[in-house]
C-alpha cells in the first residue's frame, strides 16, 4: 500500500498499522496534504484484514501535532478559498467508522487539531515533556472534534478552563484528570509502553474488540436502556462468530485463542 503524500509515513508491522505524521519541521502541523494522507493511512487500517489496531505519532520528537497549519490557512483566506477549510477540524476521521483501535503516541506539543487528531483515538500515552492544549480561541478560531468532545472525556471544569483559556497543560496534569492514560519517561519508553499496549489488545478477540468500540462510542450519549437495545443486534453478531466458541474452548484447555476472525459455516 503506497500513501500518496510523504507527509504521511505508513508501516505494517505484527498486525498493527503505524501511521506516522511528517512534517517535523512544521511540528506536524495539518495541512490538506497531511490531513488527507491520514485518512487514506486510516482506512487502509480499517480495512486491512491483517491489521489489528493503529498506532499514530509524530516525527522529530518535538511534536506530535501543532494542529492547523495556520500558515495555509492564511493563504488560503488571502485568496478567498475557504472550500479546503473542514468544518469539523483538521485531521478529522471520526466518520470514517474505524472501529479498529487506535492508540496515540504523544512526544511533544499536542494541541488545536493535533489534541483533536489524539482525541479521536481511544487510548493516549505521552511522554513526560507532552503539552496539552486547544488555544484556538487566541487565534479567533473555533476548534472542531475538541469542541464537542473534551467535555466528554474530561470533566466540565477542566475542560472549559483549557478552551477558554486557550491555556497548555502538562502530561501530568493531563494524566490526572483523565485526558491521557500513561504518562512515559521518553521517547524510546513511549514506544515500548504502546507495543506492549498493543500487545494486550491483540491477545483479545479482533472482533470483539471492534464490536466493544463501536457500542461504546454509538451508546455513550443514550440513556443505559437505548444503549443496551443498539448493543443487542452487534453482541449477537459476536456470539455468531468461530472465535465466540474458541474463547471458552482455549479457556478451559489452558491455552491461547487462535482467532479466525469469520462467522461460523453452520450454525447450531
Amino acid at each position: 500500500m503506497v500513501i500518496s503524500t510523504p507527509t504521511i509515513l505508513y508501516e505494517k508491522r505484527d498486525g498493527v498499522g503505524y501511521i506516522t505524521l511528517n512534517r517535523p519541521d512544521s511540528l506536524n502541523a495539518l495541512n490538506r496534504e497531511l490531513s488527507g494522507g491520514l485518512r487514506e493511512a486510516l482506512a487502509e487500517v480499517r480495512d486491512d484484514p491483517e491489521v489489528i489496531l493503529g498506532v499514530l505519532t509524530g516525527a522529530g520528537g518535538r511534536a506530535f501535532s501543532a494542529g492547523m497549519d495556520l500558515k495555509e490557512r492564511a493563504s488560503l483566506d488571502a485568496e478567498g478559498d475557504r472550500r479546503t477549510v473542514d468544518p469539523r477540524g483538521a485531521g478529522s476521521f471520526v466518520d470514517m467508522g474505524v472501529y479498529k483501535p487506535l492508540i496515540a503516541a504523544i512526544d511533544g506539543f499536542c494541541v488545536a487539531g493535533g489534541l483533536e487528531v489524539s482525541l479521536q483515538c481511544d487510548i493516549r500515552i505521552a511522554t513526560e515533556k507532552s503539552e496539552f492544549g486547544l488555544p484556538e480561541p487566541r487565534w479567533s478560531i473555533l476548534a472542531g472534534y475538541g469542541l464537542h468532545n473534551l467535555n466528554r472525556m474530561i470533566p466540565l471544569g477542566e475542560s472549559l478552563y483549557m478552551q477558554l483559556s486557550g491555556r497548555r497543560i502538562n502530561s501530568e496534569r493531563a494524566y490526572q484528570i483523565g485526558l491521557i492514560q500513561e504518562v512515559v519517561a521518553d521517547r524510546d519508553a513511549l514506544f515500548e509502553t504502546v507495543d506492549r499496549v498493543a500487545g494486550e489488545i491483540k491477545m483479545c478477540a479482533p472482533l470483539a474488540v471492534q464490536a466493544i468500540k463501536q457500542i461504546v462510542y454509538h451508546g455513550r450519549n443514550l440513556p443505559v436502556e437505548y444503549a443496551q437495545k443498539l448493543a443487542g443486534p452487534i453482541s449477537e453478531r459476536i456470539t455468531l462468530t468461530e472465535d465466540s466458541i474458541e474463547g471458552p474452548k482455549a479457556f478451559s484447555e489452558k491455552r491461547r485463542p487462535q482467532w479466525k476472525m469469520r462467522e461460523r459455516l453452520c450454525q447450531t
